[in-house]
């Protein structure tokens, strides 16, 4: 099993990661991508290892046969959703990445329409408009203003969801989309999304990385160095809090980013 979701465990587990997230407008964290203003070609891909591509395919088929077995289950549904975004996170080309994206979108949008106030419904939505945003270029701007719509729902509706998903995934776009007037990037409301994402749900090791991440590109030392030391205390609850297969990918993931924004961080600190 590649991660956990809402029906199992506990709630996407990347992406959470991803991240993962995900999310639409260049941001390193995994499950973003690239500025718009910029080709596919050019969009960074997830950080996730393709290692666990196969357990995201199994995942897909397992959801897809329980929504045809019962295509009225809203549950099955969103869950389709979630699957459908997850296995994009491994696409190998943009043709596989839409077709993914665009599976998942409209199982999702369908969902919102017939239960508007199943907050799973808008989320995952919005989780497949950013895969989308993956294969476009100037498209992907289009888009940014459902992607935001549905993840302000969302948060709405239930705040923690996803380890506090929405906050997370709005700070990301946020911090990632370009400014106006071209489209809805804000420093100001980046910073406040990420922060409460980490305040919702502080246990969560994802929260914590797109910040101190956010702190590195922005080059905040003050900031960077309580949330290294904040980060580096929770890690070892989390590895007991977060265990099992469920996890693996994650922890993979997690691991390569601490590392990544540990070296960076000493490069800026000790300037």
């Amino acid at each position: 099993m590649l991660y956990s979701g809402s029906s199992e465990a506990s709630r996407w587990g990347r992406v959470g990661a991803l991240v993962g997230l995900i999310v639409v407008l260049n941001a390193p964290a995994p499950l973003c991508a690239a500025s718009a203003s910029k080709k596919p070609a050019d969009i960074p891909m997830p950080t996730l290892s393709a290692r666990f591509a196969d357990s995201a395919q199994a995942k897909l088929i397992a959801a897809r046969k329980r929504f045809q077995a019962d295509t009225n289950s809203i549950p099955a549904a969103w869950a389709l959703g979630e699957a459908c975004f997850w296995r994009a996170e491994f696409a190998t080309n943009a043709t596989e990445r839409t077709q993914l994206a665009n599976e998942g979108i409209a199982v999702c949008r369908a969902v919102t329409l017939r239960s508007p106030t199943v907050p799973e419904g808008h989320y995952y939505l919005a989780m497949n408009l950013g895969q989308l945003a993956r294969t476009k270029w100037f498209e992907a701007l289009g888009l940014v203003k459902d992607l935001e719509m549905s993840l302000n729902l969302a948060g709405g509706m239930q705040p923690r969801l996803d380890h506090a998903g929405p906050d997370r995934c709005l700070g990301l776009l946020y911090r990632d989309a370009p400014g106006w007037p071209l489209s809805v990037g804000s420093k100001s409301k980046a910073r406040q999304h990420l922060l409460k994402s980490v305040s919702l749900a502080p246990e969560f090791p994802e929260n914590h990385l797109v910040l101190v991440e956010t702190w590195l590109q922005w080059r905040e030392k003050k900031t960077l160095q309580r949330d290294l030391d904040t980060l580096a205390e929770l890690l070892p609850k989390a590895r007991a809090q977060f265990t099992g297969e469920p996890w693996v990918a994650r922890w993979d993931d997690w691991d390569r980013r601490w590392q990544h924004v540990q070296a960076e961080a000493a490069k800026l600190l000790h300037k």
